[in-house]
């Protein structure tokens, strides 16, 4: 089958590469534009177009989904099959009729829950415990097309959004091999979703910012489902700390208050204790909290987020 991929962050790349190691004809890549980061502002490549590039594939940056050159020359490549993986835009009508086998989107959730943008940050926001991959019919509408096959994988205590994310990329490619297998072989039976649907919409980087009233069980899923972008991060004595591991612990103590600072560093919650494992200072590299408190002398009773 003549395919077409369409796919962005790094979440996308292993389903390329097994479609390109499994002997798949991957006609094209269609990803995201280079994005200038980094302090020089630099052109940085997609991880998709990296992959495509080094691979000989003729690569394809439209600035527009619904750019009428960029559809025409879809057309004319006239693929069986569209597969999605994390490409970020939402795909037009127009689009979605062009091959003969429809198109087939890779989500990092268990549809109908966390339809869009941030599946796997949400989850575990949310303290869900399990999670997984579904490959879907795509519509026109947010991750709410028929079902193809879903696999399920638990969210483990200590997961992160880059864990957790690592983990379910490597599943989709599994799962996305499966359907195109089932295309192939005439058993695919597409099936409407059903049961309670939920949104994951997309993050900012000032969502990060931590609310000291929750509970520690909360603000430890809120730190690991935040890391590593765009992660957890609070003030203290108005300097920005960026927070990436933390533990929560039984005790009291007043939300966002240092009730600890020789050795360790606990702070009050809105339920709980935290113990803070490791952090960021503004402008600093990560580090333990051990290696935090050797360079500054904090005293007991002063408050994260003090006005």
């Amino acid at each position: 089958m003549r395919i077409v991929f369409f796919g962005t962050p790094e979440f996308a790349v292993p389903s390329l590469s097994m479609l390109l190691n499994s002997g798949e004809e991957v006609s094209a890549v269609v990803t995201q534009t280079d994005k200038r980061r980094g302090r020089d502002r630099a052109a940085t490549a997609p991880p998709v177009k990296e992959l495509a590039l080094s691979s000989g594939i003729r690569t394809l940056q439209p600035r527009s989904i619904r750019d009428a050159d960029f559809f025409h020359e879809l057309e004319r490549m006239a693929p069986d099959l569209i597969v999605v993986v994390a490409y970020g835009k939402i795909l037009p009508s127009q689009v979605l009729a062009i091959p003969s086998h429809g198109c087939i989107n890779v989500h990092a959730s268990l549809l109908p829950q966390y339809r869009g943008a941030a599946p796997i940050q949400w989850a575990i926001l949310n303290g869900e415990k399990k999670t997984g991959i579904t490959t879907m019919l795509m519509d026109e509408g947010l991750d709410t097309g028929p079902l193809l096959f879903q696999e399920e994988t638990d969210i483990a205590a200590d997961d992160t959004a880059a864990t957790l994310s690592k983990r379910l990329a490597s599943l989709g490619a599994s799962v996305l091999m499966k359907t195109i297998g089932a295309i192939r072989e005439g058993t695919l039976v597409p099936i409407p979703q059903s049961g309670v649907s939920s949104y994951a919409p997309p993050l900012k980087k000032d969502d990060g910012k931590l609310i000291w009233k929750k509970s520690a069980e909360e603000i430890q899923n809120f730190v690991r489902g935040m890391y590593p972008w765009p992660c957890a991060y609070s003030s203290l004595n108005r300097e920005r700390i960026k927070i990436t591991r933390v533990a929560a612990l039984d005790g009291t103590g007043m939300p966002g208050r240092i009730e600890k600072s020789k050795g360790e560093l606990i702070v009050g919650s809105g339920k709980g204790l935290l113990s803070i494992l490791e952090l960021q200072p503004e402008g600093k590299r990560f580090m333990t909290a051990g290696e935090f408190l050797q360079g500054r002398k904090l005293q007991e009773g002063i408050f994260f987020d003090e006005p």
